[in-house]
This record gives C-alpha cells, sequence and structure tokens, in this order.
C-alpha cells in the first residue's frame, strides 16, 4: 500500500500498512470526492473496505446526481479516525521549558481509485446487507435486513445507487504525538482521558513509539 503523493507526512506520523488497513476496516463513513467537468463534488457515505479485492464500496441516494456526473481522472475517498485537540497545558515539558504550542491529532486516509456505479439491486441489496452486518455486530439484539418485508426492502434498494472505488493508492497520515518526548505522550493521554475522549487516547496509546 502505497503512502505518497500530495499528502505531507513527517517520517514519524507515516504509518504501517497494516494500521492503514485497520482504519479502513474499521471507518464508519467517508466522504467521497471527484473533479467533475462542472467542479469537485463531495458526498458522505457509508464504505465498506474489501481488502482482498481492493475496493471501497458504497451507496448514495438516487436523487444525489454525483453518481451520474463525468469523473475527471481518479475519485478519492476521505477516511478519518478520531482526532482531538492537544492543549499545551498537558506536556510534562510546559513545566521544563515553557516552548509549547496547541496542535491536532488525528488520523486520516486519503483513498484514490477508479469510481465505478453499480445500478443494480442486486449488487446494491448484497452491500446494504455486508454493511448491516458490520455496524449491527455488536448489538445485543441486531437488526437484519430480513426483519424488513421484503416488498418494503425492495423498494428502498430502487431509491439508491451503488458506488466503488477500485483504490489504486492510498496516502496516510496518523498524528498522535509520535514526535514528542515518552513523558508528554503520557501527559497527552492522561489529559485525554481526563477530557473523555478515549478514542483519542487509545489512538495515542495504540500508536505510541517504542520507548
Amino acid at each position: 500500500m502505497a503512502h505518497r503523493g500530495g499528502v505531507y507526512v513527517p517520517a514519524h506520523f507515516a504509518p504501517e500498512d497494516e494500521a492503514v488497513h485497520q482504519l479502513l476496516v474499521h471507518h464508519g463513513a467517508a466522504d467521497l470526492i471527484t473533479a467533475t467537468p462542472d467542479g469537485l463534488v463531495a458526498t458522505f457515505l457509508p464504505f465498506l473496505y474489501d481488502r482482498a479485492a481492493g475496493t471501497l464500496r458504497g451507496h448514495l441516494a438516487r436523487n444525489n446526481d454525483h453518481w451520474r456526473r463525468s469523473v475527471l481522472g481518479e475519485a478519492m475517498v476521505l477516511v478519518r479516525g478520531p482526532d482531538s485537540y492537544i492543549s499545551p497545558a498537558w506536556y510534562a515539558s510546559k513545566a521544563e521549558h515553557g516552548r509549547v504550542v496547541p496542535t491536532w491529532n488525528y488520523l486520516t486516509a486519503h483513498v484514490y481509485g477508479r469510481l465505478t456505479v453499480h445500478d443494480d439491486p442486486a449488487w446494491v441489496g448484497d452491500l446494504v446487507r455486508r454493511l448491516t452486518e458490520k455496524h449491527e455486530a455488536n448489538r445485543a439484539d441486531p437488526w437484519s435486513v430480513d426483519d424488513a418485508p421484503p416488498a418494503f426492502f425492495n423498494g428502498q434498494l430502487r431509491a439508491i445507487v451503488g458506488v466503488q472505488v477500485t483504490i489504486t493508492r492510498v496516502e496516510a497520515k496518523f498524528k498522535l504525538s509520535q514526535n514528542r518526548p515518552a513523558a508528554d505522550v503520557d501527559s497527552v493521554i492522561a489529559g485525554l482521558r481526563a477530557a473523555g475522549d478515549e478514542r483519542g487516547a487509545e489512538a495515542v496509546q495504540t500508536h505510541r513509539k517504542p520507548s
């Protein structure tokens, strides 16, 4: 998986391939962005990542004409993980020298590829089933597509259109305080947890540099 091109990624913020794959597997929804003869167009929609096939598959409303517009070049899907404001007041080094400033932590992947439209109820129905199973999996009483009356479900499918991005490259950046001393990283994790940002704290903890 490539990490090159338009995203500025200092070496300490460059993630391993497996970490990028995990972000693509576990994200919720993302921005599909395409260049068209009329300019840039973006739609926020749920995607399902197929690692073996190298694709992101999603769907959007039929009434959203994004899927009808000609695409110039490749499409881009902007995938994000947790992001967090980092207060300089948290850093242990603040008490040592005071040379600290605010920053922002984040995980992001810019996924580029060829966009294909699937105006096919069977294709879209399979995708909706898979997306539902993914997001209902951890619920005590998960909802299933089969819980809906078939005629109703089939009618809903006619109101959406499928899209697939066949991935050509990924440019990813995980900026999670890896450039700070260990004591500062400990302080960032503690500060995020105190602020109620458990996802942000867990991301820093998971991707911190080995001591």
